[in-house]
């Protein structure tokens, strides 16, 4: 998989984040989110088709947030979710961050054990936190 960045305007990246919201609204209650100023994406590549993409948003000088991470259903179960992540994860190093927060809805398990085997641990407020950088 081609993992490269792409503006919020690309066409290929807005067919992947209404896929999302769709899927979002089925499974979480009419689950919606809003874009971000300034947010990073990926997309993923396979065979020359965008099939997955996230974001990285920063919160402070030392945290960001993962956003709008997606795989379409075809896709899923090779491995690509777990690239996504580590890609977003290499972006936030390279941007100096300390930790990298998520949220991720209970109605999404395989989301929820990916994060878990990556690393990630629940928060107070019912999102996910990882430390990727031990502070010197």
């Amino acid at each position: 998989m081609l993992i490269e960045a792409r503006p919020i305007s690309d066409a290929e990246l807005g067919t992947l984040i209404t896929a999302l919201q769709r899927e979002l609204r089925e499974v979480g209650g009419g689950l919606e989110f809003t874009y971000e100023d300034g947010a990073q994406h990926l997309v993923g590549v396979v065979d020359g088709r965008a099939v997955a993409c996230g974001a990285l948003q920063t919160l402070d000088a030392q945290s960001g947030a993962i956003k709008r991470m997606y795989v379409r259903p075809a896709f899923r179960g090779r491995g690509i979710a777990r690239q996504m992540l580590a890609a977003l994860e290499e972006m936030a190093l390279d941007a100096g961050y300390v930790v990298l927060r998520l949220d991720a809805g209970v109605y999404l398990p395989a989301a929820l054990a990916l994060l878990r085997s990556a690393g990630y641990g629940r928060t107070q407020a019912n999102g996910f936190e990882k430390r990727i950088l031990v502070a010197a």
